[in-house]
């Protein structure tokens, strides 16, 4: 019950704001896309065919002058599930508030750690099955955050995020996210985007990253190094403790390559003492905001008998 009224409010909200920026001076944008994908899993020796959604998603964004030199935003973003047969297919993704200006931007609310944000586009397969979270610890969206992003500093941005121990997943400790960040993500302002970051007691562990991705005509090359360590466990009462594991290291690379229409992608992903994964696939541009594309994906975990495999024709549309 609780969750169709808070369905049916979000739809409200959403109509509502949408007629009310038609006449209001703040600009406000609705927005979202379908990815969804028709894929055979063979996950642990057993087989599967599944219709997915990968990240879909619907929010809205928007920003207010309060004067010539300050400004407030906003996002407000829900994951939509097309593929949980329970139809509670809303959840909370990244929703915050905050003011920025000639200082930087500061927001408050559910957000990614800065060391999440500073891996640009290097990972050719987010959301889907070759998605760099699945080895890499540090891909954290956590409820209670604070973040403070400067402004470019002849191209370089510096950022952090502070994760309150009230936060769930924090296991009662405070944590820091730090990123340095060099050029365009998108790789459309710089031929080059390069970032290091650093996780302090987030979600239990110290995760050191750098990221590197460079484009040369039609050729986009990556690559991403981590180490990671864990450094807070719950006991059985549920009490944090300090934990004193080993360090491990890990590295990706991944590449794109645009014929026309069509982007062929690849990448090799191996963490220490996890396993290693490899994918390939491509998309075909139907039109700016519509893609069709394919991807195959063999992860390895150490110790298992039989390698995970995903094979997944997809069609993706943004909004």
């Amino acid at each position: 019950m609780m969750n169709a009224f808070c369905k049916t409010l979000l739809a409200s909200a959403l109509a509502t704001a949408t007629l009310a920026s038609a006449n209001a001076a703040e600009p406000l944008t609705v927005y979202g896309k379908l990815n969804v994908t028709a894929q055979s899993n063979d996950v642990s020796g057993e087989s599967e065919t599944t219709i997915q959604s990968n990240a879909s998603r619907l929010g809205v964004k928007g920003g207010f002058e309060l004067s010539s030199s300050l400004e407030a935003f906003y996002t407000i973003e829900y994951e939509v599930d097309t593929g949980d047969d329970s139809k509670n297919n809303f959840k909370a993704r990244n929703q915050f508030v905050g003011l920025r200006g000639d200082f930087g931007a500061i927001s408050v609310g559910r957000n990614d750690t800065m060391l999440k944000q500073s891996q640009g586009k290097v990972d050719q397969f987010n959301d889907l099955s070759g998605d760099l979270k699945n080895l890499f610890k540090g891909e954290n969206r956590l409820a209670q955050t604070a973040t403070y992003l400067s402004p470019s500093f002849s191209g370089i941005k510096l950022g952090v995020t502070y994760a309150a121990s009230g936060d769930s997943d924090q296991l009662k400790q405070d944590g820091y996210s730090l990123a340095a960040m060099y050029g365009d993500a998108k790789l459309k302002k710089s031929p080059i985007y390069a970032s290091i970051a650093y996780d302090s007691d987030v979600k239990g562990y110290q995760v050191a990253r750098a990221t590197v991705q460079g484009k040369i005509a039609g050729l986009v090359l990556g690559g991403m190094y981590q180490q990671e360590e864990k450094v807070y466990t719950l006991d059985t009462d549920g009490e944090a403790n300090p934990y004193n594991g080993d360090s491990y290291t890990g590295y990706m690379f991944s590449a794109a390559y645009a014929i026309d229409a069509v982007v062929l992608k690849a990448q090799y992903q191996d963490m220490e003492d996890k396993g290693d994964s490899w994918s390939i696939g491509g998309d075909y541009k139907l039109g700016k905001p519509t893609k069709l594309f394919a991807f195959y994906t063999n992860r390895s975990y150490e110790g298992a008998g039989d390698d995970d495999k995903f094979l997944g024709l997809g069609l993706e549309h943004k909004f």
